[in-house]
C-alpha cells in the first residue's frame, strides 16, 4: 500500500493552503500536479465546490508550499508557490503568494526541515517562483512554535502570534519593473489603471470607474456577472500591457 503524503493544513494571514516537504513529492512536474489537485479537488478533478479535497472551493483557499532546505548559499530554504485554479484543474506558477509565505517557516520547523532557536527563529527563504528573497521570524519560546498571539490582520477574524516577513528586491520580480507600463496610469478598455509589480503584479483601478462604490460583500460581487466580465477583460489586456503575454489561462 502506498504511504501517505505528509503535509499541513495551515491558515497564513488572509489565505490558508497546504505546505508539502518538496522530498514527499514526484520530481516529475505532471505527476506532482496531479497529487496535488487530488489533495486540493479531492477525486473529482476540475470540481469548482472541491468537495472532496482541501480546497475549499476559493481562489484564496486553494494555495499550495512546496518546501525544502535551499541548495543557495543566500538561503535556509526554498519556497515553491503553486495555485490551484478552482473548477479548472489546473496548478499555476506564475506567482507567488506572501501569505503562504508566512507559513512556511512554521511548517519547516514542525516537518523537522529547519531548527528552531530559543524566543525566536529566523530563516532566509528562497522564493522559487521569481527567484526573490524573504526573511521570515517567527516566535518560538523554548524552540517550539507558537501559534497564540496578540497580532491581528485588518479583515481577517481573530489573533496570533507575529510572524514577520522582511521582503528583499521585490520590485519588478515578475514583470521587470515597478511599473511595467513605464506609466503611472494607463487607460485599458476605458477605464484608468496603475499597473504596477511589487512583488505581484497587480492592476489597481477605482471602483466607482466599474460602477460599484467598493463597499459591497462578496455575495454580491460573485453574482455580478457582468462587473466580472469586465475585470477580467481588464486584467488579460492589462497582461499583455505589463510583458506577461497572454494570461487568460493564468491567475
Amino acid at each position: 500500500m502506498q504511504q501517505p503524503i505528509p503535509f499541513m493544513h495551515y491558515r497564513g494571514g488572509s489565505s490558508k493552503g497546504l505546505y508539502f516537504n518538496a522530498a514527499d513529492l514526484p520530481t516529475d512536474e505532471a505527476a506532482r500536479n496531479r497529487m496535488v489537485l487530488a489533495a486540493m479537488e479531492g477525486v473529482g478533478i476540475g470540481d469548482p465546490r472541491q468537495i472532496d479535497g482541501l480546497g475549499g472551493g476559493t481562489s484564496l483557499t486553494s494555495k499550495v508550499a512546496i518546501v525544502s532546505r535551499s541548495a543557495t548559499p543566500d538561503a535556509d530554504l526554498d519556497y515553491l508557490f503553486l495555485q490551484v485554479v478552482v473548477g479548472k484543474g489546473i496548478v499555476t506558477t506564475a506567482q507567488n503568494c506572501g501569505n503562504i509565505l508566512a507559513g512556511v517557516l512554521p511548517f519547516a520547523i514542525e516537518s523537522g526541515l529547519f531548527p528552531a532557536t530559543d524566543t525566536t527563529t529566523a530563516a532566509t527563504i528562497k522564493m522559487v517562483n521569481t527567484g526573490g528573497y524573504c526573511e521570515v521570524i517567527v516566535q518560538t519560546p523554548d524552540c517550539t512554535m507558537q501559534y497564540q498571539g496578540t497580532a491581528t490582520i485588518d479583515g481577517v477574524a481573530g489573533s496570533a502570534a507575529a510572524i514577520l516577513c522582511n521582503y528583499m528586491d521585490t520590485v519588478g520580480s515578475s514583470c521587470g519593473s515597478l511599473l511595467p507600463t513605464g506609466n503611472p496610469i494607463d487607460e485599458v478598455l476605458g477605464t484608468e489603471v496603475t499597473c504596477i509589480d511589487n512583488g505581484m503584479p497587480v492592476v489597481l483601478m477605482r471602483a466607482s470607474d466599474v460602477g460599484i462604490s467598493g463597499y459591497e460583500t462578496k455575495a454580491v460581487l460573485d453574482q455580478h456577472e457582468s462587473l466580472k466580465k469586465q475585470i477580467e477583460s481588464i486584467r488579460i489586456a492589462a497582461g499583455t500591457l505589463m510583458g506577461l503575454g497572454d494570461v487568460t489561462h493564468q491567475t
